[in-house]
């Protein structure tokens, strides 16, 4: 993220005026933070993800949202827009502009954000109480991980690669890695993970 340069925001301030924005921006403890562009490989494993998502929801009471939608961290004062998310709050049913209870939410990973999403963003997801599952997947190499918060409340590492099922608990989907990464060109330098 990149720090624009605009005075300290509050929460309601942001909104107001992100309202009024051609771009889209982030908010953390009253800074704002401009959203850039994404790669083809990007938006293709968002789009992939999202879509096999609502195919798996249709009809029931969760939702699944793509980019557009902000997610609110009232912990951490913040706004973020992840690349996908999933909530089944009735809260959230009647919220027009952002939520605040997703059961998952999966960040697709770009060398200039991968360090955020790994780190301090994925702190600031893990204060949310009805986040289940943390999905972080790579653009550069066939490599999805899966935290999940177990009973006892630690979060806990699911790695999978080419060839293997991603399981959803939170939501009860099994995602081939494969269906994952359809259509999809990892970027140049890009690897597998064996």
């Amino acid at each position: 993220m990149t720090a624009v340069k605009k005075p300290v925001f509050s929460a309601e301030d942001y909104l107001a005026w992100e309202a009024g924005q051609p771009e889209k921006h982030e908010y953390l403890a009253g800074e704002v933070y401009a959203m850039a562009g994404a790669s083809d490989a990007h938006v293709t494993i968002s789009g992939n993800v999202f879509s096999a998502l609502r195919a798996h929801l249709r009809g029931g009471p969760c939702r699944a949202y793509i980019a557009d939608m902000k997610l609110r961290i009232d912990a951490a004062d913040a706004f973020f827009y992840p690349d996908v998310f999933v909530t089944c709050a009735a809260a959230d049913a009647a919220l027009t502009h952002f939520k605040r209870e997703p059961v998952l939410i999966v960040e697709v990973l770009s060398p200039a954000t991968a360090a955020f999403d790994r780190g301090g963003k994925f702190a600031h997801y893990r204060s949310l109480a009805s986040l289940r599952e943390y999905v972080l997947i790579d653009c550069e190499r066939v490599a999805v991980d899966v935290f999940r918060r177990e009973v006892n409340g630690h979060w806990v590492l699911y790695p999978y690669g080419p060839g293997e099922t991603v399981e959803l608990d939170s939501l009860g989907l099994s995602l081939p890695v494969a269906a994952i990464y359809e259509e999809v060109t990892l970027e140049v330098g890009a690897s597998t993970r064996s």
